[in-house]
């Protein structure tokens, strides 16, 4: 039998990727994450992407995400080619329609790129309700 110690990716600050709090990141990996951000800093394309990847079955036709949204669908395309490009959705055509899955790879990428090992996770947020006469 081996005596060798296997290692756990992920589970120390030296694997092969490390956190926010763990070293400094390096400016490509800094450019590459940044347009990761850029498409998640649109509510729309997030709202899109929690579609995306909270429908059964893993994935979902575009003609049943752009009845959700008060945007024509070459919007709705737009932004969809967005969160494509950075790498966070795949998609596949079938026939007249194109089916979008979620790549958790990316997602499981971002994860650990921004944990912090030492702290429990965060409990889900509340809505903020705007205060009494505040302008909308």
């Amino acid at each position: 039998m081996s005596k060798q110690k296997l290692v756990v990716l992920g589970q120390d600050a030296e694997g092969c990727c490390p956190t926010l709090l763990t070293a400094p990141m390096a400016e490509d990996q800094a450019a590459e994450l940044a347009k990761v951000f850029k498409a998640l800093g649109d509510p729309v394309r997030l709202r899109l992407l929690s579609m995306i990847a909270s429908r059964e079955g893993g994935e979902i036709c575009v003609c049943d995400l752009t009845p959700a949204f008060d945007l024509s669908q070459p919007t709705i395309s737009h932004h969809l080619k967005l969160l494509k490009q950075a790498g966070l959705i795949a998609s596949e055509r079938r026939g007249t329609w194109v089916y979008y899955r979620l790549l958790p790879e990316m997602t499981d990428h971002l994860s650990a790129v921004l944990a912090n090992p030492q702290t429990q996770p965060l409990e889900p947020l509340e809505p903020v309700e705007a205060p009494a006469g505040a302008a909308s």
